[in-house]
């Protein structure tokens, strides 16, 4: 696969994309963030949602130097507490809960991708801890309260993204 960044001064793509359904309680965090970021960033950054079967992702990336991804979590802690993976850094743990309403799981797509070598080079990845994962059930006031900051988080993630040189 050819990236942008192989090429010199050629810019990086980058990709955004939130994972969920918002008619499941918190499991709609993903969707409501990159709605925020409508008019925010670049034109040349790719921005876009997905509710159902997280394997399509390795369609979507295609191409991309970088993917920032946000998604509901299971919840570990506290409703609405922000995780941030960068897989540049981190290892993203099988079976780690991101699946929240998936049928497969955002930590055996990223896995399958990058072992038939379709995952872009940078991965990071934002999960809201939700609680609710129900159809019809309403997303939580402490979930929809962090939905700005990782607006903003995910902004400043895509800046610094564009400008790796690899």
């Amino acid at each position: 696969m050819t990236h942008s960044g192989d090429q010199p001064n050629a810019p990086r793509k980058v990709l955004v994309v939130g994972m969920g359904n918002p008619d499941r309680g918190d499991d709609g965090i993903g969707t409501i963030v990159v709605r925020r970021l409508a008019g925010r960033l670049s034109g040349d950054v790719a921005v876009v949602e997905r509710s159902g079967d997280v394997l399509s992702l390795i369609e979507d990336w295609a191409g991309f130097d970088a993917l920032v991804l946000v998604d509901a979590v299971a919840p570990a802690t506290a409703r609405g507490r922000i995780h941030r993976l960068d897989l540049a850094t981190e290892q993203l743990r099988r079976g780690m809960s991101f699946a929240s309403s998936h049928a497969l799981g955002v930590a055996e797509t990223v896995e399958l991708a990058r072992t038939l070598a379709l995952a872009p080079r940078d991965i990071v990845i934002y999960g809201v801890e939700g609680g609710s994962f129900v159809g019809g059930d309403s997303m939580a006031a402490e979930v929809e309260a962090v939905a700005e900051e990782v607006a903003q988080r995910v902004i400043v993630e895509v800046a610094r993204l564009t400008q790796i040189v690899t």
